[in-house]
């Protein structure tokens, strides 16, 4: 049986190793904080609990495959519930707009309530402009065609074989493909709608992808069949429960489980044979909290850490299919200030989810974008209200927000910090977005309602993550850095190492970490179809080969099990 050692303990690690514990390989993942989850974690603070990561359940369908693989089903591990309304859109208002440059104005703003179910949709955007009820569901339904294309040719393709992007259904959707790659989303969404909130909805999802509507391909407008058609679910617990459940499925299947070990290098073997840059893995060297150093010998390495720090941290220069001078013409995504607020009493004014976008929004992507990049103000910002919806996540008579303000990926923007402790850039941007909630939501007096605030920030992200550049999602989804483009999930330079999560293919996002997990798989099979796997029966898959879970001997890492968690997700 093959030895399998998984980097990294967030989405794409957990799903990585459980897939791989599932087709019989001994897998232990190694994961250098004391909790699993990666950006998918979870802060308690004074009864309240928050997500610090992922907040949008999307793609349904790529959860379900998921569980499926490995012989279960989302409904039998998540409490899934289906938000109505889907989210809800401010605009900045009218007195904002000719306001000093750093004010939020004085006026609540035009607000619109995105509902469950595209005809309620199509009627919002009717009585917003007339005629846009036909065209957004001619636009869906282009974004669900889009969607499906995806997801049978590129999503769950390894592109280690072109012949599977020669079948007659590509072939003959070429010419559409190539306007939809060839096009701003901005330019497809102005060229079919007129009213500029309806344009912003149509345009924002380019965030969720790490970019901006004029730099992301029309492809993209598919993500509008999502939120739009499918509709948006919560995970009732939050995203943490789904930490929760794919560590207690890796623990099923076999999987060991360590934490506090942080991975110091690769370890690799040349081959009789084989050039000095064609090397193989033989293991991993990681040092635990105890600064005790440990190899532990592997076949197969997985890294779902940060694609930069691996590469360049983790390998040597000669091993490297991805060095430095490779990612100084990439593009990271956003970064973000994260404002966690417990909030005394009701907040009917904001929903579940909640957008505010302010009119110059091109000014905003150019701040985070541009040559000269700043934090924008006021800035396009993000609210969640999980407590909208869930009462376990705050005490009663309270409310839980998490705030997002986009701003440049740099690390230099400094940290977080607990009740106005973080640095002091971060601190006033966060100031800034409350107060622009307050004013824009008519909510006057939120800020005296606050009883709870936690900031974070890019130097966070890179401290706690590794991530790239301080970048809260990855590398952006423009056109050079999509599907084919994009960093791939196996080694140019290195047998049996392979790559999984958001900073490699298919991109950012928790159903595309599954899909990349689900890539490694394919690569290490040999699968070069297209589409997804078939799943196998449920039950045919045996609980896994691997050692029962558990600590090595003289392993200084712990393995926790989900209910070995305190409300603050620190191990007990």
């Amino acid at each position: 049986m093959k030895k399998v050692v998984v980097i990294g303990g967030g989405i794409a690690g957990l799903a990585s190793a459980t897939l791989l514990a599932h087709e019989g390989y001994e897998v232990e993942l190694l994961e250098r904080n004391d909790r699993l989850g990666g950006r998918a974690g979870t802060l308690n603070i004074q009864g309240f609990r928050f997500d610090t990561g992922p907040s949008w359940y999307l793609m349904p369908e790529v959860f379900e495959h998921y569980f499926q693989m490995i012989g279960t089903t989302a409904r039998e591990q998540l409490d899934l519930m289906t938000l109505d309304p889907g989210y809800k859109v401010y605009a900045e208002p009218e007195e904002r707009q000719h306001a000093e440059p750093h004010s939020v104005g004085h006026h609540p703003a035009t607000h619109l309530t995105v509902p469950y179910g595209l005809n309620q949709v199509c009627r919002v955007f009717e009585e917003r402009e007339a005629g846009s009820g036909k065209r957004l569901e001619r636009y869906v339904k282009s974004a669900r065609k889009t969607s499906h294309m995806a997801e049978r040719y590129f999503l769950y393709n390894t592109f280690q074989s072109w012949k599977n992007l020669a079948s007659r259904e590509v072939l003959v959707s070429l010419p559409r493909l190539v306007q939809l790659l060839g096009t701003s989303l901005e330019h497809f969404v102005a060229r079919r709608f007129k009213d500029p909130l309806l344009r912003q909805i149509l345009g924002y999802p380019a965030v969720f992808l790490g970019t901006e509507p004029q730099q992301a391909p029309a492809m993209y407008h598919l993500m509008s069949s999502m939120d739009l058609d499918e509709g948006v679910f919560y995970p009732r617990g939050g995203f943490w429960q789904l930490v929760r459940r794919l560590e207690a499925l890796a623990v099923e299947a076999g999987v060991t489980i360590t934490t506090r070990a942080t991975v110091t290098q690769i370890g690799l073997e040349n081959r009789s044979g084989k050039q000095p840059q064609h090397a193989s893995v033989n293991g991993v060297h990681w040092r635990d909290t105890d600064g005790a150093e440990h190899f532990t010998q592997a076949g197969v390495v997985v890294s779902a850490a940060d694609l930069h720090h691996t590469e360049t941290q983790l390998l040597p220069y000669r091993a490297r299919s991805y060095p430095e001078r490779w990612w100084r013409s990439k593009q990271s995504g956003p970064g973000a200030v994260l404002v966690l607020l417990g909030v005394e009493g009701a907040l009917p004014q904001l929903e579940h989810h909640t957008l505010f976008f302010t009119k110059d929004w091109d000014s905003n992507f150019d701040a985070i974008f541009g040559r000269e990049t700043r934090i924008p103000n006021p800035a396009s910002i993000y609210v969640c209200k999980p407590s909208a919806s869930d009462p376990t996540v705050a005490p009663s008579g309270h409310e839980n927000l998490f705030v997002l303000v986009p701003i440049p990926a740099d690390p230099q923007l400094g940290a977080g910090g607990r009740n106005g402790a973080g640095d002091d850039v971060l601190e006033r941007a966060a100031d800034a977005a409350i107060d622009q909630i307050a004013s824009w939501a008519h909510i006057p007096d939120l800020k005296e309602r606050i009883v709870v605030r936690q900031t974070i920030g890019p130097a966070d992200f890179a401290n706690d993550y590794n991530s790239w550049k301080g970048g809260m999602l990855g590398p952006s989804h423009i056109l050079s850095q999509s599907a084919m483009f994009r960093a791939q999930n196996k080694s140019r330079r290195v047998e049996n190492l392979y790559y999984a999560g958001a900073t490699t293919a298919p991109g950012v996002g928790v159903p595309m970490c599954l899909i990349s997990a689900e890539l490694v798989l394919k690569h290490l099979r040999g699968d070069t179809s297209a589409g997804p796997l078939p799943a196998p029966v449920t039950g045919s898959y045996a609980s896994g080969s691997g050692r029962k879970a558990g600590t090595d001997s003289g392993n200084k890492g712990q393995f926790v099990a989900p209910d070995q968690y305190d409300d603050a997700g620190a191990a007990t």
